[in-house]
């Protein structure tokens, strides 16, 4: 989540550290590899298919091209093998080439040293291409000290050389998983809507929660855990309790045949071992004679106590794949989120997937793909496949809802059938911290601070100022767009960090709206315009570091500047800033920007001179907010 590699060998910390400071990352997994040995080439093929790389198909053009520099007994493939006589033009004439191949992308070009080989000018023949082709060069010079001084002129040339293909191979591969893993971090989503929705049910869970707690209860039972993942919008079944039988009976008349009538506890949890759960009863008397035979059985096998009456609900005939969704605590992480396959033998098959909340739907999608059971989910043998967009949805509402609630200590749907004709809980068990326990888990990752969201009134217009959205990041695009950029920056613009200005490339956009809220609190003001939502301005607090001091950016959209817009975004900084402990905001302004230091003044900003003369640093301690 924090888009750091893993790998498997403390060599791999240093060959990733040095080629990710020298070589781009690949936009595929498909690498061309140029060799003067055939033996060196297969083994890099199988290194490289080993952990998931492409062989690069090349194009007909490169293959007619390749046959007009290279002797005809060339491999007419990729690998592209040049022969053992190959000379250092040779070699920079088949990079040049394939380099210009759109089926690549990434090249290896691997040297054994033969009696005409001449490392160290093959190696120079390369170096002009270290970094012309876009595309990440990797070499394996194999010899040892026969070819240590055309390696040492790669690596000073940029270009990483590896004493074995497969080191090389191994590298690339890595490479794409750390691609991966940063594009999936950063895929645009929408959410918006359903994280609009999720929030209507957060007090009302809250309230149940604090109930249960508050009664020193600490295992919720199955009709307020069904409750509780209704509020935040999960398919579970109709559930209705019952105290006796003829209450039992009632409720099965109003849910209609078949059903199911199943214990209800606050103290047992596994129901099937007591003799707690009755299927695909037809009739009243049915549902009253297992009434009186469930409190009977689990009397016997129990204790009376635990016997607090049934649920009763509907007898479900959806025919599909049982699966577990569930959350856990970690001593380290805190609340993980498991997602595999389910029922009664999910300890046998053991076939899950563990992500760390809050997910969104990227990262829900990477959960599925790494289980067995996701193949069988799309569709097989004939049948059709789940709607895999319901169930990332399922996935990532329920991250929120354990996000939402650190007073859940475990929480596990079992079974969650899925369908090609719809998804749906049911069975569900939720276990709650203890009420004494006063200092809740946090999650490693921090949720979206809610707290922050505000409505106000400005111009005539209902507005909101809230924390920004990964899904906000097309609206950022048009924000920039219609954004002003004077020299200096205008009246509603504070110099952020370095005093760059900022451009509207993906990695601006990717560190406004990816943001580690842990970091930096990014606001946006948010409007309906014709029934669309637009952003008029943004706003960012960010911890500076190895202090407590905050630093502090803005802009409105130049239609709203000197109107106030600035003004109301900014205090919503400064608020959120001292929610988050600053002991001080400050930003750098350049000295000719006149309109821009009279605005800060007027929020009780004071004036200091830096080391730059043309950069003056304004700041307010969070005591000073008087004035806001």
């Amino acid at each position: 989540r924090a888009g750091v590699l893993r790998v498997e060998d403390i060599a791999d910390v240093f060959e990733m550290a040095d080629i990710l400071s020298k070589q781009p990352l690949p936009q595929g997994r498909r690498l061309a590899i140029v060799t003067n040995a055939g033996g060196p080439g297969v083994l890099a093929c199988d290194a490289l298919a080993k952990n998931g790389g492409l062989l690069a198909e090349l194009e007909p053009t490169t293959i007619e091209k390749l046959n007009k520099v290279l002797p005809a007994a060339w491999s007419h493939g990729n690998p592209i093998d040049v022969l053992g006589d190959a000379t250092p033009s040779i070699y920079a004439n088949s990079l040049a080439i394939v380099a210009e191949d759109k089926n690549t992308d990434g090249y290896l070009v691997i040297l054994t040293p033969q009696a005409m080989t001449a490392p160290e000018a093959c190696a120079e023949a390369l170096i002009k291409y270290a970094s012309s082709t876009g595309k990440p060069v990797l070499s394996s010079w194999m010899g040892g000290p026969d070819v240590a001084a055309g390696a040492k002129a790669l690596r000073e040339a940029g270009i990483p050389c590896y004493a074995y293909p497969d080191m090389a191979c191994r590298t690339f591969n890595y490479m794409n998983e750390y691609r991966d893993t940063l594009e999936s971090n950063h895929q645009s989503i929408d959410m918006h809507t359903q994280l609009d929705q999720m929030s209507e049910g957060r007090e009302e869970a809250a309230k149940l929660i604090n109930s249960i707690r508050s009664t020193g209860r600490t295992l919720m039972t199955e009709a307020e855990s069904k409750k509780l993942l209704k509020l935040y919008g999960l398919p579970v079944t109709a559930c209705e309790v019952a105290q006796n039988p003829k209450q039992a009976g009632e409720a099965a008349d109003k849910i209609g045949y078949p059903v199911v009538v199943k214990l209800n506890s606050t103290t047992i949890t596994h129901k099937f071992d007591v003799g707690g759960v009755k299927l695909n009863l037809h009739s009243r008397d049915a549902v009253e004679k297992a009434f009186v035979e469930m409190k009977e059985s689990v009397s016997r096998l129990a204790s009376p106590e635990g016997f607090e009456g049934v649920t009763v609900q509907p007898m479900i005939s959806l025919k599909g794949f049982e699966i577990i969704l569930g959350s856990s605590l970690d001593p380290q992480l805190g609340p993980v989120v498991l997602f595999g396959m389910g029922g009664s033998l999910v300890e046998v098959f053991k076939d899950s997937a563990l992500g760390l909340p809050p997910l969104n739907a990227n990262l829900a999608a990477k959960m599925l793909e790494s289980t067995k059971i996701y193949t069988a989910l799309k569709g097989v043998r004939g049948m059709n496949g789940v709607d895999i967009e319901k169930l990332k949805e399922i996935m990532v509402r329920f991250s929120v809802m354990v996000v939402d609630h650190p007073e859940i200590l475990e929480c596990d749907i079992n079974p969650l059938i899925a369908s090609p004709d719809g998804i749906l809980s049911l069975d569900s068990r939720v276990l709650l911290h203890p009420p004494e326990m006063k200092v809740l888990p946090q999650p490693a990752i921090r949720p979206y601070p809610y707290q922050y969201v505000k409505s106000h009134e400005f111009a005539g217009s209902k507005i909101t100022i809230r924390p920004i959205l990964h899904e906000d990041e097309e609206s950022m695009k048009t924000f920039y767009s219609q954004a002003s950029w004077p020299t200096g920056c205008n009246t509603t613009s504070l110099v952020h960090e370095g005093g760059s200005k900022p451009t509207v490339d993906r990695d601006h956009l990717i560190r406004t709206c990816f943001t580690d809220f842990d970091r930096s609190i990014v606001l946006v003001v948010e409007s309906m315009e014709g029934g669309k939502k637009t952003i008029w301005g943004v706003g960012r607090v960010s911890k500076e570091h190895m202090s407590k001091d905050m630093i502090i950016a803005l802009q409105v959209l130049p239609k709203y500047a000197k109107k106030g817009l600035g003004r109301l975004l900014a205090q919503s900084l400064l608020q959120a800033a001292t929610a988050e402990g600053a002991a001080k905001v400050k930003a750098l302004l350049n000295v000719g920007n006149t309109s821009a230091l009279t605005f800060v003044k007027s929020l009780g900003f004071v004036l200091n001179r830096t080391s730059d003369e043309n950069i003056v640093q304004v700041s307010i301690p969070i005591k000073a907010q008087a004035k806001l």
